[in-house]
């Protein structure tokens, strides 16, 4: 038997173990750590304040924004902020595909998010609503402001 103080555990044969106690797919694992090094060169050329600005968009942290643009860690990027990335950045349609290309193999199963987002031409606009400390009261009023906006879209769709 091995002494245990000689194996080491960064060795091939071991892997480190995820939340949920599986082993970990290394390249799967190189694969995100390639799109999100894509994507941190790409927004390290954006204004400063530009990380700030996903947060607010994302309804997240600066924090979370720098997990997903930091290749070391393993917090994926959600399909779902893909577009708003995109849109807050203002992406070249080179630096979109480049960053696409290298998505897809890392989420393979997301593609169809993406191209749903990508094509679809939706734009997301975010409220910020004052917390009443009542939440029978705020989602009235998130109900009442989303019936506003659909009523609004429907206006604009008739010509209106």
């Amino acid at each position: 038997m091995a002494d245990p103080k000689s194996v080491n555990p960064r060795s091939a044969s071991h892997r480190p173990a995820n939340r949920n106690g599986s082993a970990l797919k290394p390249a799967a694992d190189q694969s995100v750590a390639t799109y999100k090094q894509i994507l941190r060169e790409f927004i390290d050329r954006r204004p400063s304040g530009t990380r700030q600005r996903i947060a607010k968009a994302l309804g997240t942290h600066k924090s979370f924004v720098s997990q997903i643009t930091n290749p070391a860690l393993r917090v994926p990027l959600p399909a779902p902020h893909v577009a708003s990335i995109f849109k807050i950045c203002h992406f070249s349609p080179e630096e979109r595909g480049t960053f696409l290309d290298a998505y897809r193999i890392a989420h393979p199963n997301q593609a169809a998010a993406l191209e749903s987002e990508e094509v679809s031409g939706k734009r997301i606009i975010m409220i910020e609503l004052p917390d009443f400390e009542d939440p029978a009261k705020q989602e009235r009023l998130a109900e009442a402001i989303e019936a506003l906006a659909a009523r609004m879209i429907a206006l604009a769709r008739d010509g209106g």
